[in-house]
This record gives C-alpha cells, structure tokens and sequence, in this order.
C-alpha cells in the first residue's frame, strides 16, 4: 500500500516545481515556503517508497477503498504546506481547509484579496484544483463502478477492471483521458486568452474551469472581467467538463461519439436550459435587469452552479428570495458521472424518475412484469438500491452537517447552505455569509473542519470514506 502511496506523493512533489519557478521569477517572498513544502514531499514520497512492499500482487476491495481515501486525504495535508509556510492564511485549519476545498474541486475560500496575491499562490490554489478533476475523471470511470458505490456499477467499463489480464487496457484508457483532460485544458487556456483574459488569469481559469472547481485568481471572480465573450467561453467549457470523459474516446480514436445521443448529456442540458430560461423571466417580470442581461446572467450562474463549478458573474443573491432557494436545489443537481462535477449526478435523478414511473404503473397493474433500463443496460435491484442508499446518506450528511453548523453558532440560512455547497463541491452557498461575494472565512474553525468532512464525502461519493468507519472493514 505505501509503494503505492509514494508515487502520489511523488506526482504532488514534482507539481510544486511550477509553483516555484514562478516564485523564483517574479522574486516572490514564497519561495521559500514552496522548496520546503516541495523537500517534505519529496522527501515523506521517497520513505513511503523505500519502507513499502515492491511488488504488489493482488489488490484487494478493502485496499482499494483504504488506498482511494488515504490518498485524498494525503494529498490534502501535503497540499496544504504551502499556505501555511507561507503564512498566506492565519491557521492551520484555514490551511487545511483551502488545500481540501481546492483538491476536492469545490471552491468554497477563506482567502481574501486574491488581486494583490503572489503569483505563485494563486497557481499553486489552481493547479491543485487542476489535480483534483484529473483525480476525480479517474475516480469516476474506474474506481467507482470497481468499488460498486452509489450505483456507479451502471457504468463499468474496460477502465474499472483490476483483474491482472485487463490491467493494461484500463492503464491505455486513463491515459487517453488524461491527454483529452489536458488538450480541453489548453484549448479553455487558448479561447479564454483570446476572449481577452492575460495569459496569467487565462492559464489558471482553464485549469478551474475544467475541473469544474471554480477558484479565480480575483476576488470578483468572473464578474472581475464584466465580459459577454470570457463568460460564453466559461459556459462552453464548463459544460464540456461536465459531460463523461469516456464519451470523448471515440473521437480522439476517429469514430462517431455518442456525446449528444447520450440521456445524461440531453437531460443535463434540458435542466440547465428550463432553470436558467424560468430565472431569466423572474429577473425581467421583477424589473430588475434587462432581457438580454437577464438571460445572459441567469444561464452563466446556472451552468456555474449546476455544473458545481462555482463561478460568480453577478450577485444573485439580490435576485429575491424564489432565485435563491432554485440556486439552492440546483446546488444537489450536479453534471453527468465520469465527469469532474460533483453533486447528485444526473443519473441518479434520471434512476429516481424510472423508479417513480414504475410505481406509479405498478398500482394500476400490480401483477405486471417491468423491466428497468438506462442508457440501453439494465437497472439490477442491486443498482437501484445502491442509489437510493446514496441518496439518503447524502440527505442525512448534510443534515447533520447543518444541526453542526448550527450548534457551533452559524444561522439556519449560513448552516443548511454551507452544508449543502460543501457535500455537492459547488463552493458558493446562499444568504449574507457565505453568497456568491462571500467566503467562509467568518465560520469558526469547528465550523471549517465539519466542512472539510462534508467536502471529502461528497467528492468520493460518501460511502468509500464511510466505510472506514466501520469496525467490520478492519476486521475483513
């Protein structure tokens, strides 16, 4: 298990080079921070090498889930040395919460003055970001499905096979989407520059845009540029990141994709479309923008949300009390799995809609045969099971996280909000606190660390962490 932690580690050490040639650079007082944070990596990726077993015969299912949530949670801590080397944040506990907020893609800060911020900084926050989508494409098309989590089985394929005979197939497609990860990178990098971004700001929304995490190198966020062009560029690639990885191989292999034939994908787009069109109308029928502006606002902020990218182009929350609590439900919804998106995930609405179908047909004919499919497979018992297992562990988590929230001195408003942005990894929340020109450095450091809790169950699906818990996963 450590040799294979120490890779990871390893990968992490040798991000933090760029960091650093940009310190170096620009003479940034960080540097400093970045070489020790980059010698104690190095250093904790080599021991973890030399002191673990080299030849690894057999993973089991219980390595596979200790392996997954061992290595988020290291690349957490290791990511957070240089916030606090740095002295870019005032506790450890801000540190912890950044690195994780950025790893799991989420986007909620506690960081303030983003505009006056060291370079290097502000790379570092993006590429972990960056890091975190790769992790999560990675976690999504093969892990999950593996591991049978949440109903995820729906989508196993070559990638989510372990068996020693199909090893190097699954090797072949991570990276194969790996490289169409970093080509969408380069081409959001390239159409941002062009929409007018500097190459600085234009390299590290790529970076956040695709892995749908939402950091921006201003305090403002999008709303900093006030530019149509640079928004219909973030809206095209947030949407490109929020579809499944898997159906961009055929294309890259020169045969005809499924990319818009695919019910996820159409029901995503259908979402975002009836939501934004019905908040556009309310902003027009309550006065308080223009049509075109209305339209242009509402469909930004909703593929920001939905997406759980997090990107802000207007305050929202002055829309009134009807767009703050859609911008709340929209927070669950999510993009399609396989993707770098967090939330609910499409699918599992979509299984929730063919199991309420069934039921309503099974009480006009309670002696018919129904046979449950998606996507041309079959919805097993085991499948639909799984879903709703996930479904109410999401709702319960993010209950308790609010009654937390709450006990450690957060309003209702601050704590079902925080709780919900966190558990879906969109960052943004609703109300005064923690709303689209808010951050959560206000909370308490109780307040961050059952956020930081909600952060990590919600990126790896909630019961690959949950399961540690459980006295019987030590004794198998």
């Amino acid at each position: 298990m450590r040799f294979l932690l120490g890779p990871i580690l390893a990968g992490l050490a040798l991000l933090m080079l760029a960091p650093c040639a940009v310190a170096l650079y620009y003479g940034s007082p960080d540097l400093e921070a970045f070489l020790l944070s980059e010698a104690a990596t190095a250093g904790a990726a080599l021991l973890l090498v030399i002191t673990g077993r080299r030849r690894i015969l057999h993973l089991r299912l219980r390595d596979m889930f200790l392996l997954t949530s061992t290595s988020w949670l290291m690349i957490c801590v290791f990511g957070a040395l240089p916030f606090i080397l740095s002295h870019t944040v005032e506790s450890f506990t801000d540190a912890v919460f950044e690195s994780v907020s950025a790893v799991t893609t989420t986007g909620a800060t506690v960081l303030t003055g983003l505009d006056s911020m060291p370079r290097d900084m502000l790379l570092w926050r993006s590429m972990m970001q960056w890091l975190g989508g790769l992790g999560i494409i990675a976690l999504g098309t093969a892990v999950l499905p593996f591991l049978r989590i949440g109903g995820m089985r729906l989508f196993n394929t070559e990638s989510s096979d372990f068996s020693e005979k199909a090893l190097p197939r699954a090797r072949r497609i991570l990276n194969q989407l790996l490289l169409i990860y970093a080509f969408i990178t380069v081409l959001c990098a390239i159409a941002y520059n062009l929409a007018g971004m500097s190459v600085f700001d234009a390299i590290n929304h790529a970076m956040t845009t695709v892995s749908t995490g939402g950091f921006s190198t201003h305090d403002s966020s999008i709303a900093y540029f006030d530019s149509g062009s640079i928004e219909l560029v973030a809206i095209v690639f947030m949407l490109l990141a929020a579809v499944p990885f898997m159906l961009y191989l055929p294309l890259i292999l020169g045969r005809r994709s499924g990319l818009f034939s695919d019910s996820q994908v159409q029901s995503m787009f259908a979402i975002y479309l009836v939501v934004a069109t019905v908040l556009a109308i309310w902003v027009i029928l309550t006065d308080q923008v223009d049509m075109f502006a209305a339209f242009r606002d509402s469909t930004f902020n909703v593929v920001s949300i939905g997406t759980t990218t997090g990107f802000v182009s207007t305050d929202y929350a002055g829309w009134g009390s009807f767009a703050a609590m859609t911008f709340f439900f929209l927070t669950f919804v999510g993009g399609c799995s396989g993707s770098t998106s967090g939330g609910i995930k499409i699918f599992r609405f979509k299984i929730a809609a063919v199991m309420f179908h069934e039921t309503l047909q099974r009480l006009l004919h309670p002696n018919a045969v129904f046979a449950r499919s998606m996507q041309g497979r079959p919805l097993t018992d085991e499948i639909v099971a799984s879903v709703m297992a996930f479904s109410l562990a999401f709702a319960s988590i993010v209950g308790i996280a609010a009654m937390l929230l709450a006990a450690a001195g957060n309003d209702v408003v601050t704590s079902f909000s925080a709780a919900a942005t966190t558990m879906a990894n969109v960052g943004p929340g609703i109300g005064d606190v923690i709303g689209p020109t808010g951050t959560f450095a206000s909370l308490t450091d109780q307040s961050k660390w059952v956020l930081c809790g909600t952060m990590l169950l919600g990126r790896l699906e909630i019961f690959t962490m949950l399961l540690l818990l459980t006295p019987d996963f030590w004794r198998a």
